[in-house]
């Protein structure tokens, strides 16, 4: 993610540099800014249980919703998960294997 792009989701951070609320249905772009970001913040090659996918999550955002922050990273292929949900990992881009 670019200086830019967090720029621009600048008015979504709290005083502690947490996203503090997710933007609305139309602001499609910046959604997608900020879940690429929290996908930033997990390592590739590593799997994640629940726990700490949500823990990773709430140091980076206060609107208690790891849930729906979770399921939207992975709608957008950002992680991956087993079936049954109890393990996750980052899903690499072409960017990070090039």
């Amino acid at each position: 993610m670019t200086n830019q792009d967090l720029l621009q989701l600048k008015s979504y951070l709290d005083e502690e540099g947490r996203f503090s609320h997710f933007p609305g249905k139309r602001q499609k772009e910046k959604q997608a800014m900020m879940l690429r970001y929290l996908a930033e913040q997990f390592a590739t090659g590593r799997d994640y249980t629940e726990t700490e996918v949500n823990d990773i999550l709430n140091a980076h955002h206060s609107f208690q919703d790891p849930a729906t922050l979770r399921r939207l990273m992975f709608g957008m292929k950002l992680l991956g998960r087993t079936l049954d949900g109890k393990r996750y990992w980052k899903v690499s881009t072409e960017s990070e294997s090039a």
